[in-house]
């Protein structure tokens, strides 16, 4: 890998680490980085020059970095740094179902009353608008995994929304409820939401 791809790769990881992971990424580095060089660093890129000065980081030798960012559970990242940024080939995805609808390999046996959750996620994703985000927080779902769906459609928030709660019952499977979905809406004070929802609901 030549030196400008080397560092646009290095550039494009550190744009990708939380500050979380960053953290992780400085205790694990403790043997390697001396306490002056710890305070200092406040980014990814900081900390992968002390690498580079260290001995511990250059084109041709990633293996300490790709196997930190492995230890932090980023295995993406790893592989981008190993690959050089190039990315896999794309495997041809299936035709998506009707928005809103989770695939049969989705769906687990048990999931309790599906089509009341595919009726919710549409009426929601009509009207929760730019609060979606802190609906997302409310389920549970991570601050990585909210960026990551931002950047789906940045200027389509009903899409994003049927993206954030897709990700939720795919999360919950078995244990994604209506219920659980109507708790939330009334905790983020989104409740002319719920009362469409409860609506669309009792029509079923």
């Amino acid at each position: 890998m030549g030196s400008s791809n080397f560092n646009k790769v290095l550039l494009d990881i550190s744009g990708e680490l939380s500050v979380d992971e960053l953290d992780r990424l400085k205790f694990l580095v403790g043997d390697q980085v001396g306490k002056r060089d710890h305070e200092r660093i406040s980014s990814g890129l900081v900390l992968f020059r002390v690498l580079t000065e260290r001995g511990c980081l250059a084109a041709a030798n990633t293996g300490y970095l790709s196997g930190l960012l492995r230890d932090i559970h980023r295995p993406d990242l790893s592989d981008k740094l190993v690959s050089g940024g190039s990315e896999p080939p794309e495997t041809p995805e299936p035709p998506e179902p009707e928005r809103g609808a989770l695939t049969e390999t989705e769906r687990s046996p048990g999931s309790p009353s599906p089509a009341k959750l595919d009726a919710a996620v549409l009426v929601v994703a009509e009207n929760v608008g730019r609060s979606w985000r802190r609906l997302g927080r409310r389920l549970g779902v991570s601050e990585v995994k909210l960026e990551s769906i931002a950047r789906m459609h940045p200027s389509d928030l009903e899409e994003t929304t049927i993206e954030l709660l897709k990700e939720w019952r795919k999360s919950r499977a078995a244990q994604a409820r209506t219920e659980e979905l109507m708790e939330a809406l009334r905790y983020c004070q989104l409740n002319l939401t719920a009362d469409k929802v409860e609506d669309r609901l009792s029509a079923l």
